[in-house]
C-alpha cells in the first residue's frame, strides 16, 4: 500500500489528525493494535479546555460534543473540608471548560471516519518503522497472520507511551525525563448524579480525593491510593465511605451512591521525550509525554500537538513549505513543559505524599491558604487550567 501520512494508533489522537487531514485532502492510514470496541470501551478523562472544543468543531465533529456537553465556569478545591471556589470565567475575562468525555470524543471521531471511508485497519502487530531519516519510509506490520507494507512520505506516532513509535528513535538521540510519584488514584464510574455540579478537588490528611462527572447522570470519583494498592481490595462500600471521609461534610451528606460499573487504578507521572521528530517520523500525544491527571492535561495536550502537526502536514502539502514540520518539535515542545509544570503544581499541591517532612506539609498547607488569599495566584491557576493558547 502507498499514502501520504501513516497515523499509528486509533486513539482520539490519531483519529483527529486523521480526520484534519482528510478534510484538507491529505490521504491516511490509520493502524491500531486493539479493536474499535477495546478503543471505546477505555475510561479517560473527561473536562476539554477551549482549543480542544474549536479543534473539534474545525474537525467537523463538534455537534454532539455541543448539545451534550458541560460548559464549566468554574470549580472548586477543598483543604481540609473547607471549600473554595475557582471562577474560571471571572478570572479569565469569560474563558471556560467543557465536561466532555474521552470515550464519547473518540466516538465521534469513529463515526466521522467511518463516514468519510477513513483508511483504519484494527488489530495489527509487529509494526515497525523503517528508513525514517530517507524521503522514503515505510511501515511494516502483520494482520490474520500477513505480513503487509505501506510506503508513505511520514508517519505519525499517536500510539501513547507504551508504543512502538518512540522506541523507533535511537537513544543516542533521545533524551527522556521523568517524575514517577509514589501514589497512585483509585477511580470508579457510577451511574449515580454527580454529587456537584462542578468538579471538586480536595487535600486531605489522608489523601487527595476528586468529585466529577461525564453527565448528569454518570459520575467519575477518585481517591488517592498506595501503588500497590489493587482494585481488588476495594469493595464499593469501602470507596465511598473512604470517599465521604475526604470531601467536604455538606457534600459526603448528598453524595449519592451506587454500585461502581468500572474501578481502576491509575499510576501517577510526569513524562517527557525529546525531540518529538526523528526524520520522517513526528511524536504526539502520550508518546512523547505522560502528565498526571490533576488538572486534566492529557488528552488536551495531545490536542495541542495535533494542532501543531496537522497544521505542519497542510503547509507542506498545500504550499510545499516545510518550515512548520521543521520547527514542530520545539513548538510543541514549549507549550508540553508549561503544561508539565502546572500538572506538577496541582499535584504538589493537593496530594499527601509519604515522605513529606513537617516542613514540606507546612509549605503545602500554606501554599494553598496563600491560593485562597491572592486574586493573582488564582488568575493564574485559571489561566493554566482553560489552557493556554495554542
Amino acid at each position: 500500500m502507498k499514502t501520504q501520512v501513516v497515523i499509528v494508533g486509533g486513539g482520539p489522537s490519531g483519529l483527529l489528525l486523521s480526520q484534519l487531514l482528510h478534510l484538507n485532502n491529505i490521504d491516511t492510514i490509520v493502524l491500531e493494535r486493539q479493536t474499535e470496541d477495546y478503543v471505546l470501551g477505555r475510561i479517560r478523562a473527561g473536562v476539554l479546555e477551549q482549543g480542544l472544543v474549536e479543534l473539534a468543531k474545525k474537525a467537523n465533529v463538534s455537534d454532539r460534543m455541543m448539545r451534550e456537553g458541560q460548559i464549566h465556569e468554574g470549580f472548586d478545591i477543598s483543604q481540609q473540608g473547607t471549600k473554595h471556589n475557582i471562577n474560571l470565567k471571572k478570572l479569565t475575562g469569560g474563558s471556560t471548560v467543557m465536561v466532555y468525555g474521552q470515550t464519547e470524543l473518540t466516538r465521534d471521531l469513529y463515526q466521522a471516519r467511518h463516514q468519510m471511508n477513513g483508511q483504519i485497519i484494527h488489530e495489527v502487530s509487529d509494526v515497525e518503522l523503517n528508513d525514517l531519516k530517507t524521503n522514503s519510509p515505510f511501515l511494516t506490520y502483520r494482520k490474520d497472520g500477513q505480513e503487509y507494507r505501506i510506503d508513505c512520505d511520514y508517519i505519525a506516532g499517536c500510539d501513547g507511551f507504551h508504543g512502538v513509535s518512540r522506541q523507533a528513535i535511537p537513544t543516542t538521540v533521545r533524551r527522556e525525563y521523568e517524575r514517577v510519584y509514589p501514589f497512585g488514584w483509585l477511580g470508579i464510574l457510577s451511574e449515580t448524579a454527580p454529587v456537584s455540579h462542578e468538579l471538586i478537588y480536595c487535600q486531605h490528611d489522608r489523601g487527595f480525593a476528586l468529585c466529577s462527572m461525564r453527565n448528569p447522570k454518570l459520575s467519575r470519583y477518585y481517591i488517592q491510593c498506595s501503588l500497590d494498592d489493587s482494585p481488588e481490595n476495594w469493595s464499593d462500600e469501602a470507596f465511598w465511605d473512604e470517599l465521604k471521609r475526604r470531601i467536604p461534610e455538606e457534600d459526603a451528606a448528598k453524595l449519592e451512591m451506587g454500585p461502581s460499573i468500572e474501578k481502576s487504578i491509575a499510576p501517577l507521572r510526569s513524562f517527557v521525550s525529546e525531540p518529538l521528530t526523528y526524520g520522517r517520523l513526528f511524536l504526539a500525544g502520550d508518546a512523547g509525554h505522560i502528565v498526571p491527571p490533576t488538572g486534566a492535561k492529557g488528552l488536551n495536550l495531545a490536542a495541542s500537538d495535533i494542532h501543531y502537526l496537522s497544521e505542519a502536514l497542510i503547509a507542506f502539502y498545500e504550499q510545499g513549505s516545510s518550515e512548520k514540520l521543521d520547527s514542530y518539535s520545539q513548538t510543541a515542545l514549549k507549550r508540553i513543559w508549561k503544561a508539565m509544570r502546572f500538572s506538577w503544581w496541582m499535584t504538589t499541591l493537593l496530594h499527601k505524599f509519604p515522605d513529606y517532612s513537617e516542613f514540606d506539609t507546612h509549605i503545602q498547607r500554606t501554599e494553598i491558604e496563600y491560593l485562597f488569599s491572592s486574586e493573582a495566584a488564582q488568575k493564574s491557576l485559571a489561566e493554566n487550567y482553560v489552557g493556554l493558547p495554542y
